[in-house]
């Protein structure tokens, strides 16, 4: 079973119509309940100085906590692939890709989320901003990957195994959101593709915004091309980039594109 894993983004697209009426319900909704209990008794100004943010942004997101509620379905709710509007969604550009392509997505496709734990594409989620290294004390400790715990590990190990064969987890996500996957809880093989920009004279080096849309571009090759085995995934080539065995270990694997001259 090969199943990857996504961080989420903070720009969210409520106003564009979906593109399938497919829907499903999160998993762990009694917990984001639980969070967004607690966060509703964070003033405005708590939330600016928590979350980094400003004060309009802060206070768009304490109406959205006031405004949430345990149950998901549009328009209140979208499905999270297509709520989700950022580099790597911009990569993965689910608008495009066909019911077949997220039906199958939805199998083999989860988004980790501070709020939510863990998002199928088609789940249904109503808007928020969470992220997972928020230092935010809680109910079950000091931030967020203590609430969390193993339930993320867990609930990925659950469906590895339910899905037959090898499980492999394919790492897309950033290191802020993996850190949320307990590896002690995971028994699965995790295939970190690492994504390098720059040229042979000049050096590689990971470029945030372009390896951010080609973790995208990645999850859509494996999408649309149906992709189980984890070493056809070496063939990625979306927008330049090729595997570059010599700079790759057994379970980090490179992946570079050279600059224009």
């Amino acid at each position: 079973m090969l199943l990857m894993v996504l961080s989420p983004a903070k720009t969210l697209d409520y106003t564009t119509a979906p593109t399938t009426s497919l829907a499903t319900q999160p998993q762990f909704v009694e917990q984001a309940a639980e969070l967004v209990q607690g966060l509703r008794q964070l003033s405005p100004q708590q939330l600016s100085a928590l979350m980094g943010i400003s004060d309009k942004l802060a206070a768009l997101n304490a109406a959205r906590f006031a405004e949430w509620q345990p149950s998901f379905a549009p328009p209140q709710s979208k499905q999270a692939v297509l709520a989700f509007n950022g580099d790597v969604y911009e990569g993965l550009d689910a608008p495009s890709l066909s019911e077949a392509d997220l039906q199958w997505a939805q199998r083999h496709l989860r988004i980790l989320s501070g709020l939510y734990g863990v998002l199928r594409p088609l789940d249904l989620m109503r808007p928020y901003r969470l992220e997972m290294g928020t230092p935010w004390p809680n109910a079950r400790g000091k931030d967020l990957y203590a609430y969390w715990g193993e339930r993320i590990a867990r609930a990925l190990d659950a469906e590895l195994a339910a899905g037959g064969g090898e499980p492999v987890l394919l790492n897309l996500a950033s290191d802020e959101y993996f850190r949320a996957v307990d590896r002690k809880a995971l028994n699965a093989r995790v295939v970190q593709p690492v994504f390098q920009d720059g040229t042979a004279q000049k050096g590689y080096k990971v470029v945030s915004f372009y390896a951010k849309r080609a973790r995208g571009l990645m999850a859509r090759h494996v999408i649309v091309n149906r992709i189980t085995e984890v070493e056809q995934i070496k063939g990625f080539d979306s927008e330049g980039y090729r595997y570059v065995a010599a700079a790759s270990t057994a379970d980090q694997w490179v992946f570079r594109r050279d600059k224009a001259a």
